[in-house]
């Protein structure tokens, strides 16, 4: 992301006064949840469509690998045989089996998926945040397309960024030329460590009620002009029980917390699922790695894959049908998408070192819950899970489908950096998974 512009004195005071890290501070307080949600679970360094949703038996054998298939509670799909608990779901899942980036570096197809736009040029590996490549991600348009009227910010991304090994963060995360207003809430964190606290929602032990009340009046005199947006956000959070309680894990029942899977994406989720619950109408969970697997313990399975997936795709499986379960229990799976994807897929054959690289060409995603027919697959790649066959599918459709999901209007708007009406709709939604 692009340099953040020095704190005015009103931030700085806010920050100090009251041990706040402002990006951090995004809740829910709102009584009445929209009834339209997105929850985008992004795997960074891409699954392998082959031992995932789009198998393929009867391939050569350094096509399909070494790993099985299993069958679904949907009649004639069958699935990687890790995905034991995902299978049991289908009937709530539909399958996009041609997804296509055609770029096949992690920055730059990542920023095609998050911002629907292509990367110029393609195939660009460490890709730096900013212009020319500063299209607003998904979760920035949808702060700006829903966020008027609303008290809290309608996107957030949790537990980090997307970022290549050595913190190099992908471009098209924030808001590009919609202005910094616009970012995604950001909120770094690690659910999964013992009793979970997002820092600056709960004032410290030696600032009482009455000494922050006097310090907010503090603040108010202090700068009489337009109020900073980021500080009374911030100041509304803390005084808010309401926002406390949206990220109060320790309310969860042990049992529920464990069906996630005590892990930092699985505990993400969980976070996800109540911020949904209180009113947020995006919410992004990037995979974090999982310690003592192959690959850093990414979905990037250049060596090893078959060790690989089954080291990290019980955290998925967990965590995945822990949600749609939980959203279904509560009677909220109808009115939110849940969005399975990475940045592309990988190679159609094994590598010398047992692993899948790059492939842009051709993945699967998969969206269940809100808006969509369940038990539905979508478009098809050929033999080797190499190139699409038919119904190919591409980010900025992908886009528009959970656009349409939203309830984001067809004819929405944003305007650039010099005013200049365009459209956010760049694609078609998928309506053949549609309801």
């Amino acid at each position: 992301m692009t340099p953040c512009p020095g704190p005015t004195r009103r931030a700085a005071l806010a920050a100090g006064a009251f041990g706040l890290t402002l990006p951090q501070l995004l809740a829910a307080t709102d009584t009445a949840r929209r009834p339209k949600s997105c929850i985008m679970l992004f795997l960074l360094g891409a699954p392998p469509q082959q031992e995932t949703w789009d198998p393929k038996p009867n391939s050569p054998a350094e096509a399909r690998g070494d790993m099985g298939v299993i069958r679904t509670a949907t009649p004639g799909l069958v699935v990687g045989e890790t995905m034991v608990k995902t299978s049991r779901w289908t009937e709530s899942i539909a399958v996009l089996r041609a997804c296509s980036t055609n770029d096949s570096s992690h920055s730059s197809s990542g920023y095609y998926m998050t911002t629907g736009v292509p990367h110029a040029p393609v195939g660009v590996e460490n890709a730096k945040p900013g212009a020319p490549n500063d299209w607003p991600s998904l979760g920035a348009v949808v702060r700006k397309v829903l966020q008027p009227g609303r008290q809290l910010p309608a996107a957030v991304t949790l537990p980090e960024q997307s970022a290549n090994d050595g913190n190099l963060t992908w471009p098209g995360q924030d808001a590009g030329f919609l202005g910094r207003g616009a970012d995604p809430w950001l909120i770094t964190c690690e659910p999964e460590k013992g009793k979970f606290d997002i820092p600056g929602l709960a004032l410290p032990p030696e600032v009482p009620a009455g000494r922050f009340d006097d310090r907010r009046g503090l603040l108010e005199r202090i700068d009489r002009g337009p109020a900073d947006p980021h500080v009374r956000k911030a100041l509304e959070l803390i005084a808010s029980p309401a926002a406390r309680q949206a990220f109060d894990l320790e309310s969860e029942p042990v049992r529920a917390r464990d069906r996630y899977g005590r892990t930092r994406f699985g505990q993400s989720c969980l976070l996800a699922r109540r911020m949904v619950e209180a009113g947020v109408p995006l919410v992004r969970v990037n995979w974090t790695r999982v310690p003592n697997a192959p690959n850093n313990g990414h979905w990037d399975t250049h060596s090893k894959n078959t060790e690989g997936v089954r080291k990290l795709m019980p955290v998925l499986d967990a965590a995945y049908t822990a949600l749609l379960e939980d959203l279904s229990d509560r009677g909220m799976l109808d009115d939110t998408l849940v969005v399975w994807c990475g940045e592309f897929g990988r190679t159609p054959k094994i590598n010398g070192a047992g692993g899948r690289d790059h492939w842009g060409p051709v993945f699967s995603v998969a969206l269940a819950g809100g808006g969509v027919r369940g038990g539905t697959v979508y478009g098809a790649s050929d033999g080797l899970a190499a190139y699409p066959k038919d119904g190919r599918v591409t980010p900025p459709d992908l886009h528009a489908t959970i656009y349409h999901c939203l309830g984001v209007p067809r004819d929405a708007e944003i305007r650039d950096g010099l005013g200049r009406p365009l459209a956010v709709y760049r694609g078609e939604p998928v309506r053949q998974i549609l309801r």
